[in-house]
C-alpha cells in the first residue's frame, strides 16, 4: 500500500472518530445539563472537548499527504457542484473551523447557553454531513467491493464507535485528574455523570457491535452473490490473502466493543473502582482503534474495478 492510501486510512477513521467523539460529547452534555445544570456538565466536558481539536488537526494535516502537495488544497473544493470529493474536503474544512469556534465560545463562556448549544448542534450536523459525503466518494459502479450499502453504515458506525469509546476514556483521565488535584467540583455528582455516561457508553457499544456482526456477512454474502471476477477477487483479498487481518480485526472489535465494554459496565457503578473502569475503557478503545483501522485498510485493498 502506498503513503497516500494510508493516508486515508488514517484520515477517514481518525476524522470520523473526531465527528463521532463531537456528537456523543454533545448529547452527555445536554441530558447532562438538563439533569444537573450547565456548570456540573461542563466539569467533565469542556476538557474532554479540548481533546477533539488535536484529532481533527491530525486528520487535516494527514490529509495533505493524499493531496501531495498543499497548494492542491484549492482545486479540491473547485467542484463543489458535482464532486463528492469536493464536497468531503470541504465539509472537513467546515467542521474543522466551527469546532474550533464552538470550543472556544465553550470554553471562554461566550455568549448564552442557548447559543451555545445551537452552534453546536449546527457543528455536530456538518460531522454527520461530512461523514455521509465520505461514503458517497466510493459508490463507484466500477468497484464492486466499495459500490455498497455497506460502506454506509459501516463508515457511521465506525463514527459513533470510535467516538463513543473515545468520550469514556476522555471521561475518566479527565475525572482521576480532577479528583487527584483535589479540584473536582461536587465529587458524588461528578461521579454519577462519569457512571451513567459510561454505562450509556457500554449500551451503545454493544448495539453497534451486533449491527456491526450482522452488516459484515450480508456484505460478503452480496458481494459473492454478484459474481462478477472483480467481486470475487476482492472477495479472495479479504478472507484469503488477508484472512489474517480480517480474522483479526473482529476479534479485537468483538473483545474491545464486547468484553471489555461488559465488565466496565459492571465496574462503572463503583467509584472505589474507577481505576480498573479506566484500564477497560482504555482498552476498549485502543482495541477498537486498531480494529477500525484493519477494517480501512482492508476496505483499501479490495478495491479491484471491474474490467480492469
Amino acid at each position: 500500500m502506498q503513503a497516500n492510501e494510508w493516508s486515508l486510512i488514517i484520515f477517514t477513521t481518525v476524522m470520523q472518530m473526531a465527528v463521532g467523539s463531537f456528537v456523543i460529547l454533545g448529547g452527555v452534555h445536554f441530558f447532562a445539563t438538563r439533569r444537573y445544570g450547565d456548570q456540573a456538565a461542563d466539569a467533565l466536558s469542556d476538557r474532554a472537548l479540548l481533546a477533539i481539536g488535536p484529532v481533527v488537526i491530525l486528520a487535516m494535516l494527514v490529509t495533505f499527504l493524499h493531496l501531495g502537495n498543499p497548494l492542491n488544497a484549492p482545486q479540491a473544493i473547485s467542484n463543489l457542484g458535482s464532486s463528492w470529493l469536493s464536497r468531503e474536503v470541504a465539509l472537513a474544512v467546515v467542521f474543522t473551523i466551527g469546532g474550533a469556534i464552538f470550543a472556544l465560545m465553550q470554553w471562554r463562556k461566550i455568549s448564552t447557553l442557548t447559543v451555545r448549544s445551537t452552534v453546536g448542534l449546527v457543528v455536530a450536523a456538518i460531522g454527520l454531513l461530512l461523514v455521509w459525503a465520505m461514503a458517497q466518494v466510493y459508490l463507484l459502479p466500477t468497484v464492486p467491493a466499495w459500490n455498497s450499502p455497506a460502506t454506509i453504515v459501516t463508515f457511521f458506525i465506525t463514527t459513533l464507535l470510535l467516538g463513543s469509546l473515545a468520550v469514556g476514556s476522555a471521561f475518566v483521565i479527565t475525572y482521576q485528574y480532577l479528583r487527584s488535584k483535589g479540584t473536582l467540583p461536587n465529587t458524588d455528582t461528578q461521579f454519577d455523570i462519569l457512571s451513567t455516561t459510561l454505562r450509556w457508553i457500554v449500551l451503545i457499544s454493544l448495539v453497534l457491535l451486533g449491527i456491526q456482526f450482522v452488516v459484515i456477512p450480508l456484505y460478503l454474502a452480496n458481494l459473492a452473490e454478484q459474481g462478477s471476477e472483480a467481486a470475487l477477487a476482492s472477495i479472495s483479498l479479504i478472507l484469503d490473502e488477508g484472512g489474517a487481518l480480517f480474522a483479526l480485526r473482529l476479534i479485537l472489535l468483538f473483545v474491545g466493543a464486547g468484553i471489555f465494554s461488559i465488565f466496565m459496565y459492571r465496574t462503572a457503578t463503583s467509584e472505589n473502582r474507577t481505576h480498573i473502569t479506566g484500564y477497560l475503557a482504555f482498552s476498549a478503545f485502543a482495541f477498537v482503534l486498531i480494529s477500525e483501522i484493519l477494517g480501512r485498510f482492508l476496505f483499501y485493498e479490495s478495491m479491484m474495478r471491474i474490467g480492469l
